[in-house]
């Protein structure tokens, strides 16, 4: 069996592909799986890591707004769908599935020209224009949340790495803590702005830091890779670092996540039990309020709009709430469960089916 995976641009499209590359070769260790992505984006870097082959298609974004760049798109997608059939001719997939983004497009094309299998996994709640694009040449579609607006959606969940889906934070905790250089008597704040950091969360708790002090709340905030922040740390640590491979890690150390929401970020948090402040990107089609809704209207996290959150706000908000133990306990208890953490597998077996199958009619 040999499968193509599609995506990359950033981890919300990079992780769940090498999640489901990684299902696939425990499902059957003789898959081959070959990667597509762009030479700019974060799988660029992660893929090879993996220890998996990756191919390179050109970078073609999908404009939203009228303007020149728009009317370039049709030559560069064309340029994108003949590398993608280059590739498609010469590794000869059994099944492509595409995550989303700049790459998934000239994979689905290229799939259809060749009459291959297509797998669809959308990771948002409000689907993207590549993946609205490429439901409407398959039945085989796969959605992170319920409710999802792609034809034959089902909800599979997020494809997660195990590191994170089987993590048992309190048998790492120890270990996790001193790693980070942070105490054991203190409850932890763990602040994340994704992939490439926010600035909004990195100015708002940081200014925040004073409080949070006083109040005992040690803080480990990545920053993300290309940002940089000083933040005085005395008795109550406040640990600062640019990026995080082992996230499982941070995650066994801390007692809640403030961070944005994005499909694989709340996927993971509720799914170890983290009570989590949500803070939404301010772009896009509002898809990371929703991606956030079923773990808040659950009780799991709280849910702050990213004009809202002020060092104001998170000096006047955030110790009570990690000071209290017992509320902390009951929101992780109430997100745990919200989403399923066995997605890798589900799409897994999906995309073995579909490949069986054979192309859609």
């Amino acid at each position: 069996m040999r499968v193509l995976l599609a995506g990359g641009g950033s981890a919300g499209h990079t992780s769940p592909l090498l999640a489901t590359a990684d299902a696939l070769r425990r499902l059957d260790p003789a898959t081959e799986v070959t990667c597509l992505g762009t030479r700019e984006g974060l799988e660029a870097r992660l893929v090879p890591e993996a220890g998996l082959p990756l191919e390179l298609v050109p970078r073609v974004p999908l404009p939203r707004r009228p303007g020149a760049d728009l009317l370039r798109t049709p030559t560069r997608l064309r340029a994108a769908r003949a590398a993608a059939l280059e590739v498609v001719d010469r590794v000869r997939p059994d099944v492509v599935v595409g995550f989303g983004g700049y790459v998934s497009v000239p994979a689905y094309l290229a799939a259809r020209k060749r009459g291959l299998p297509i797998v669809v996994h959308e990771g948002n709640a409000i689907p993207g224009i590549a993946n609205k694009l490429g439901a409407r040449m398959t039945q085989h579609v796969a959605t992170s949340f319920p409710g999802t607006d792609l034809p034959h959606a089902v909800c599979t969940g997020l494809p997660i790495r195990r590191l994170v889906s089987t993590l048992d934070r309190g048998a790492l905790r120890s270990e996790a803590l001193a790693s980070f250089g942070l105490r054991d008597d203190l409850p932890t704040l763990l602040v994340t702005g994704g992939s490439q950091g926010a600035a909004r969360i990195n100015a708002a708790v940081s200014g925040a830091a004073p409080a949070l002090a006083a109040a005992g709340v040690q803080v480990l905030h990545i920053v993300g890779p290309k940002n940089e922040l000083e933040v005085a740390s005395g008795e109550v640590p406040y640990v600062v670092v640019n990026y995080v491979d082992r996230m499982d890690l941070a995650y066994a150390a801390a007692d809640a996540v403030l961070c944005r929401s994005g499909s694989n970020t709340v996927t993971e948090v509720s799914g170890v039990g983290l009570p989590a402040i949500y803070v939404p990107l301010p772009i896009g089609n509002g898809e990371q309020a929703l991606n956030a809704r079923p773990v808040v209207d659950a009780g799991g996290g709280l849910l702050v709009a990213d004009a809202a959150l002020t060092p104001e706000w998170v000096a006047a908000s955030v110790p009570g709430l990690m000071t209290d133990a017992a509320r902390l306990a009951a929101m992780g208890a109430a997100a745990r469960g919200v989403i399923p953490l066995d997605a890798d597998e589900l799409l897994a077996r999906m995309i073995l089916d579909a490949a069986a199958t054979g192309a859609t009619p």
